[in-house]
């Protein structure tokens, strides 16, 4: 049986895992960290919840502590980068809780924070900087650290980094280390930029993986419920009713409609907070650690969320919008049935996310259980945007019209033309999405 003591690492790390409660290592854990314990460059496919963060945290730490000295002051020994703040402070939490009481300087800067107070941090040498491309630019530019002497590069998340449109920011950074380094790049998906990053970034490196892309653990309970987009806030609400005390990650496409819809369960009368790229550091520091204290019971999230959240009490996961990228399914509905736990993840699809969803499953490679409601017609099998929904229904008319040419439209007399044209009838106000009641709950 496979365990930390002989994958190589330093003792005192393999004393706090026991501490930590963890005796054997995931399948990345172990395919990995003997390589990196090497000085190999490495580069890791796995979903996220596989314990990335540890396949190359502990290796890392394991050769700093072989220096046996400080940092000299502004240096930095590792460098860290992941393209969210959450995820960020994610891995600086688990490599501090890994590190205790080891000889090892671990630091985060990440946007939205003081520049003064990180700049001050840095001052006296890293050994581990964990930092967002951004705010590590910002840094930079005001020279509070340098890279001359940084022997350690791990991209983490690197295929949402190129999402994100990272690439630019990468490549500066890239240039500003030494080529004499050992970089490792940690992906859940293999696009054909990422071999390029791959190619560019690595030397002769080792490829290992844990799971098949698209993969989705196995304790998560999924399910697709078909409703109109007017019924989804009354119907989400109802899943919620039903599952009161329970800590609820609701993800929603856009930042606006992530605010929109915290207000309206907000007024419905559920604890609830919305956290996106546009809430400071601060606001979503504090909503993070409501909700993982118990006082907030629903999180509302963009994408920014779906990789690097670790709050093992998600029992519930809600796509309220499904995702336009697949590959972030499985990202947003892993962040529940973690650490061993179960969990739900419930997709709630309007009739122009059909396409949506066919592409979910062909990237997952099985079908997600209907749990309600009845399957939206969709002849294109794909959902229209602004700039295709005209010509599906143009296709749709001139079906209905098979056989029958259409006259073209005689061209108006001079008489016709000049006549005053008529005056278009008054609509009638609409109610708002969602309704302005609160909705019934179960149980």
């Amino acid at each position: 049986m496979m365990s930390f003591e002989n994958l190589g690492l330093a003792p005192i790390l393999v004393e706090n895992l026991t501490k930590m409660g963890f005796t054997r290592p995931t399948p990345i854990q172990t395919k990995a960290i003997p390589h990196v314990v090497k000085g190999r460059d490495l580069l890791g496919l796995a979903q996220t919840g596989t314990g990335k963060t540890a396949a190359f945290g502990l290796p890392m730490i394991t050769r700093i502590l072989a220096f046996g000295k400080r940092p000299a002051p502004k240096t930095v020994r590792a460098l860290v980068l992941a393209p969210t703040r959450e995820l960020a402070s994610q891995i600086h939490e688990n490599l501090a809780a890994f590190a205790e009481d080891a000889p090892v300087s671990i630091q985060r800067v990440v946007g939205g924070a003081s520049l003064n107070k990180q700049e001050q941090a840095l001052a006296r040498g890293t050994d581990v900087l964990i930092a967002t491309p951004g705010r590590l630019l910002d840094l930079l530019d005001r020279r509070a650290l340098v890279l001359s002497e940084t022997r350690y590069l791990v991209l983490d998340e690197a295929d949402q980094m190129l999402d994100i449109g990272f690439i630019h920011a990468l490549r500066k950074i890239a240039k500003l280390i030494p080529e004499e380094r050992q970089t490792l790049l940690f992906s859940a998906t293999m696009p054909p930029l990422m071999e390029e990053l791959a190619r560019t970034y690595l030397s002769d490196p080792v490829r290992v993986e844990a799971a098949p892309p698209g993969k989705v653990a196995d304790k998560i309970e999924q399910g697709v419920h078909f409703t109109t987009q007017k019924e989804k806030a009354t119907l989400l609400a109802e899943y919620l009713g039903s599952h009161q005390g329970e800590h609820a990650l609701v993800f929603s496409r856009t930042k606006h409609g992530a605010d929109k819809l915290a207000r309206l369960l907000e007024n419905w009368g559920f604890s609830v907070a919305a956290i996106h790229g546009n809430k400071s550091q601060n606001q979503r520091e504090r909503a993070l650690a409501a909700f993982r204290s118990g006082d907030l019971a629903v999180l509302v999230a963009t994408d920014v969320a779906a990789r690097g959240l670790d709050i093992p009490l998600v029992a519930h996961v809600y796509n309220y919008d499904l995702p336009n990228v697949p590959e972030n399914y499985v990202h947003r509905i892993g962040r529940t049935a973690r650490a061993g736990r179960d969990g739900r993840a419930v997709a709630l699809c309007g009739p122009m996310e059909m396409g949506d969803l066919r592409a979910i499953e062909k990237a997952m490679g099985a079908k997600i259980p209907v749990i309600g409601g009845t399957p939206h017609e969709d002849p294109e099998g794909m959902r229209p945007n602004a700039r295709n929904r005209a010509s599906q229904q143009k296709r749709a008319a001139e079906k209905a019209n098979v056989g029958k040419r259409k006259p073209k439209a005689p061209k108006p007399a001079a008489s016709e033309a000049a006549k005053p044209a008529a005056k278009k009838p008054v609509r009638r106000s609409q109610k708002p999405a969602g309704g302005s009641a609160p909705p019934r709950r179960k149980g």
